[in-house]
């Protein structure tokens, strides 16, 4: 009986066979393309210079480095480093030009905007939304309506002092009274401001709430909204005729507002934000839609709730 552990020719093909075979099957012995070979040996040969000339092997501590010192992140720097060269003189030039002067220069205001558009999607999309239109206690940038003022100098503070942050002594600063928890006004006094509110918003027609609410208003909310709810941007107080609302205007939401208050924190940029980025930010807010080219000083104010209080 023949070795079955010796090897025999395929006599139609005249190639030797493994020397096992399953069920009369068995399997031949047909050598590799020889193109194919060398590129199997020059896969080894390229991978064993790859591994000597690049950073390769992970080590308790740290990785190989390889010969020639090239890392990905060498790359990385190296073109930041590049890109912060070409647009460091438009960066001082936007950081030496007064904010308010930046309109009378075209094309330098277009390179503010242009990077603070990139700055707001690294700094700020996580509160006010990749397109700045907000959501429930963070403000839409798009619209209008400003607690402190919309114009590029104004806007620029609010970015550098932050709102409400207690270790910064320049920090924008509004405080309303929680009215229900701390007990300035007792629960149906409070149902009758926020009828009030709803009725000079235009949501709801005056009833009897909103007559009893009128008076509370005038005693309580009017030295910070006014005497006819518009608001008083020297001291962050939000206009409560329109229809913008930073926490919402349903009568829900208006109840936890007097009730409890609101105090929203926005971080200040001006010790993590270098001046030019600052800048930029406030003059990309500013051309969002919503911006103003004046200041809306005390004397506006002032005017405009004698207006609005004429019969």
């Amino acid at each position: 009986m023949a070795d079955p552990t010796k090897s025999k020719i395929d006599e139609p093909t005249g190639t030797p066979t493994m020397g096992h075979e399953w069920d009369g099957i068995e399997e031949l012995d047909t050598p590799l393309p020889r193109w194919w070979l060398w590129t199997f040996y020059a896969c080894i040969l390229f991978s064993l210079g790859y591994v000597i000339a690049y950073p390769a092997w992970p080590l308790i501590e740290g990785y190989t480095k390889g010969a020639l010192g090239w890392s990905s992140r060498g790359d990385l720097a190296r073109e930041m480093a590049t890109q912060a060269a070409k647009v460091a003189p438009i960066h001082r030039a936007i950081a030496a030009t007064p904010i308010d002067q930046l309109p009378a220069r075209p094309a330098l205001m277009q390179a503010a905007v242009d990077g603070g558009r990139a700055a707001f999607k690294v700094h700020c999309v996580q509160c006010h939304g990749s397109g700045a239109a907000g959501s429930k206690g963070y403000p839409n940038l798009n619209d209008d309506d400003w607690l402190w003022g919309g114009d590029l100098a104004t806007i620029e503070k609010t970015i550098v002092d932050g709102i409400r942050n207690p270790d910064h002594a320049a920090t924008r600063l509004s405080i309303m009274p929680a009215f229900g928890r701390d007990q300035l006004l007792q629960a149906a006094q409070v149902d009758d401001v926020v009828a009030h509110v709803r009725t000079i918003s235009g949501q709801q027609k005056g009833d009897a709430a909103s007559q009893r609410g009128a008076q509370l208003f005038a005693d309580n909310c009017a030295v910070c909204h006014g005497p006819a709810g518009k608001g008083n941007r020297q001291l962050g107080a939000p206009n409560l005729t329109d229809g913008i609302w930073l926490y919402g205007g349903d009568g829900d939401s208006l109840h936890q507002t007097v009730w409890n208050s609101r105090q929203g924190v926005m971080p200040r940029w001006g010790d993590r934000l270098d001046a030019a980025t600052v800048r930029m930010l406030a003059a990309y807010v500013h051309s969002l839609g919503g911006g103003e080219a004046v200041p809306m000083t005390v004397v506006d104010n002032v005017a405009r709730e004698a207006s609005d209080a004429r019969p």
